[in-house]
């Protein structure tokens, strides 16, 4: 035998495992203390600091259900994150939960792609029928950035390779892959990684600027030299969005160049924002758009990039190219039957109704929390079931607090902002069991599809009590109870 586990002279090695492994039960039974240290030593380090600055880091959840978290410790959390998107079906829907146990009980298939698979015939099947005509053919795949990898590629396909440019918003989140994150114009993406070539950056929101960039890159023949363009209608990282006549006008000059218009709505999707999608509100339809988070009702890792047959054909509909673009769990079977359920559960229960009727009373709440805050509170922005609270920060109040932090961090843009925000958050959790998280434009407010108002009244309820104690009070207590030990470490 020859190679990595071979010995001169035919000897055979061993591998001895550097300790016992785990077992499922020994997981579910770890203290916070030993999490923590798998988390420094098998995870990174880094995480286990930032978590452990934060008062939930201080707690283990046991079990989730609708919105809310169950800890260890016994505490009820409302979360009101909504999981980022992933969570419109709320914690361990049961209709789900039933689907995914019915799967295993009867052993289905899961991976042979060469084998007709009927869970991925009808979820393929049921994302069509909830889309305009003309987006008829889902790819699945795991991720929204392996789902913007899939499009661009798919967009680079239609013109054989004989277009070199990708347009881009400046401020733009589609993902950390190189792909996904060569179109990023987020902050968050701050080093810089090899990009794939062509990105060239928009204003969002500007036709002028899309227009000029059109101009620029037009080739001595008259014909564009852009191949794609992708956005997100409404930014999920922002809180910015397209109106109708925005999108109706950028339709028509990607109709009138050729060049394939991309519509991101990975967080956005599936009645987050009182539509179906977004885009859906305005009339028109993108050449390819892209999906996930809830698609996978919260107990899936699912996305798609979906297309028409045009697109396709050109592409990958053909026999030659038919898997020029395929994954090992593209078509997962437990995965699809989850996805099926899911977009059941939309339809049953009417999320669009749902979403709508959420930001009603979250708008209600909103414009009281402004006027009865109007030094702490300028203002919000979103719609359905995803708003931004922007909170009014007077840095000048808070110096006094900020000179415990280390002068360093407070030279860092938007620092003190942050720390702020930060300590909001805190607040809500420590003091009224509330989970949110935020942006840099403030307070986000995210909740689950199936919350109910009475739920939505004890968020902005708890929110009011946090802004009765007032910005130096929870500054103060973040700050001394838990950012200094950040830095301590």
């Amino acid at each position: 035998m020859t190679g990595p586990m071979a010995r001169p002279g035919g000897q055979h090695t061993h591998h001895t495992m550097r300790k016992k492994l785990l077992t499922i039960e020994e997981a579910e039974s770890l203290s916070l203390h030993d999490i923590k240290q798998c988390y420094k030593g098998h995870i990174n380090p880094v995480y286990e600091d930032v978590f452990s600055t934060f008062a939930i880091g201080q707690e283990l959840v046991d079990h989730a259900e609708g919105v809310w978290l169950h800890t260890k410790s016994g505490k009820k959390i409302l979360d009101a994150t909504g999981g980022q998107g992933v969570l419109n079906h709320g914690h361990n829907h049961p209709r789900i939960l039933a689907a995914r146990i019915r799967y295993q009980q009867q052993r289905r298939m899961e991976v042979h792609k060469t084998i007709f698979s009927p869970y991925l015939a009808a979820l393929s099947s049921n994302v069509a029928a909830m889309l305009p005509e003309g987006l008829d053919y889902p790819f699945f795949c795991n991720s929204g950035a392996e789902a913007v990898d899939g499009a661009i590629k798919m967009a680079y396909k239609y013109h054989k390779g004989s277009r070199s440019k990708i347009l881009y918003s400046n401020i733009s989140y589609h993902g950390k892959l190189l792909g996904a994150g060569s179109v990023t114009g987020s902050k968050e993406l701050h080093f810089e990684f090899p990009k794939i070539p062509g990105t060239m950056p928009y204003e969002y929101g500007s036709l002028e600027s899309i227009s000029q960039l059109i101009r620029q890159y037009r080739r001595a023949d008259g014909s564009s030299d852009v191949y794609a363009l992708i956005i997100e209608p409404f930014s999920a990282s922002t809180f910015r969005s397209c109106d109708g006549h925005f999108l109706k006008t950028l339709r028509q000059i990607c109709d009138d160049e050729d060049i394939v218009l991309i519509f991101d709505e990975v967080f956005t999707g599936w009645c987050k924002t009182g539509n179906v999608f977004y885009f859906m509100d305005h009339g028109i339809v993108p050449d390819i758009l892209t999906t996930s988070k809830s698609l996978g009702g919260g107990k899936s890792s699912l996305s798609a990039f979906v297309s028409g047959s045009k697109l396709l054909k050109k592409t990958f509909g053909n026999h030659k190219d038919f898997v020029l673009h395929s994954t090992t769990y593209n078509g997962f079977g437990e995965e699809c039957a989850t996805g099926i359920e899911a977009l059941n559960i939309i339809a049953d229960d009417d999320y669009v109704t749902r979403a709508r009727r959420i930001g009603e009373i979250t708008e209600a709440r909103l414009k009281q929390l402004a006027a009865s805050y109007p030094g702490q509170v300028k203002g919000y922005s979103g719609c359905g079931a995803l708003y931004s609270i922007h909170l009014d920060i007077k840095t000048e109040l808070l110096d006094k607090v900020l000179k415990l932090v280390p002068v360093d961090m407070l030279q860092q843009d938007q620092f003190v902002t942050q720390v702020v925000l930060a300590s909001v958050t805190d607040w809500l959790f420590a003091h009224h069991q509330v989970y949110v998280q935020f942006t840099p434009r403030g307070i986000t407010f995210s909740p689950p599809l199936i919350i109910a108002e009475s739920e939505i009244d004890y968020f902005f309820d708890s929110l009011a009590a946090t802004l009765d104690a007032g910005f130096i009070a929870t500054t103060t207590a973040f700050v001394s109870n838990r950012f200094l030990k950040f830095f301590k470490k």
